[in-house]
Formats: C-alpha cells, sequence, structure tokens
C-alpha cells in the first residue's frame, strides 16, 4: 500500500554524504580532506569564495522591485459602456473586445466611473465592482453566469 511513510526515492537516485573528520579508518581523517594549512583548510569559508563564484555574482545585474502574481485588470468604466452599446445588450469579454475596449479577453474588470444609462444590461464573464453592480442592478440589468 502507498502512504507517505513508506514511499521511498527510486534506486540508484540518491547517495551518501562524503563523512569527513571521523578517524583515520575511513580515510577521511586528520585533515578532513583539507590537505595541509591555507585558507581553504580552515573553517569557515563559503564555498563560493573557495571557486571564485563571489565576484562573479557581485558583478550580475540583479532584477530590482517587485513583480506581483496577483493580475492587473483591465478597467472598463460604466460611462464608456454607455457610449459604445445599446440598452439590453449583452457585455463579455468578446463583444468588449470587438467595441476596441480591451486589449485581451482576460482580467477584465467594469468600474462605476460615470454614470450607466443604459437598461437592461446583461453582464457575462465579466467582475465588477461593488458601486457597478448597484448600478446596474437600479437600472434592470443582470449578471449572467
Amino acid at each position: 500500500m502507498l502512504t507517505l511513510h513508506t514511499l521511498k526515492p527510486a534506486a540508484g537516485s540518491t547517495k551518501q554524504r562524503k563523512r569527513v573528520g571521523r578517524g583515520n579508518a575511513s580515510g577521511h581523517g586528520n585533515y578532513s580532506c583539507k590537505g595541509l594549512k591555507g585558507q581553504k583548510s580552515r573553517s569557515g569559508v563559503s564555498g563560493l569564495k573557495r571557486m571564485a563564484l563571489k565576484k562573479a555574482l557581485l558583478q550580475i545585474p540583479k532584477l530590482r522591485g517587485f513583480q506581483s502574481d496577483k493580475p492587473k485588470y483591465q478597467v472598463v468604466n460604466l460611462s464608456i459602456l454607455s457610449r459604445n452599446f445599446a440598452d439590453g445588450a449583452v457585455i463579455s469579454p468578446d463583444s468588449l473586445l470587438k467595441a476596441g475596449l480591451v486589449s485581451q479577453l482576460k482580467h477584465i474588470k467594469l468600474l462605476a466611473n460615470g454614470e450607466l444609462k443604459l437598461k437592461n444590461l446583461q453582464i457575462k464573464g465579466i467582475k465588477l465592482s461593488a458601486a457597478a453592480q448597484e448600478q446596474l442592478s437600479r437600472l434592470g440589468g443582470k449578471i449572467v453566469e
């Protein structure tokens, strides 16, 4: 039976780490594979410094700022809907794209800037702000899923 406590990695996919400094009988005693003296034999020297990578890492330009994983909505105001559609129209991402109000079919949101003058609108597959939803319901519009 496959359960969490019986999961094991595939055969040959893992290998034992080298345990150094466990006595001369192990073959990795005394100097623990570091040789005699010098900076590399001391403790506390970062691997990056030993491999000469630290300087290279510091020279690489870093991407600054913050990139949000939340979508940036394309905003359509209610006043623009009044100019581009007629009473009783079905407003969907496709119809907004055809009217040239959005550039792509995803992440669209209707906001309540301006006054909505159209009656019986049907909104399909678009997010609305609370104020836009209130204006829509006041004029007999509805949200169709």
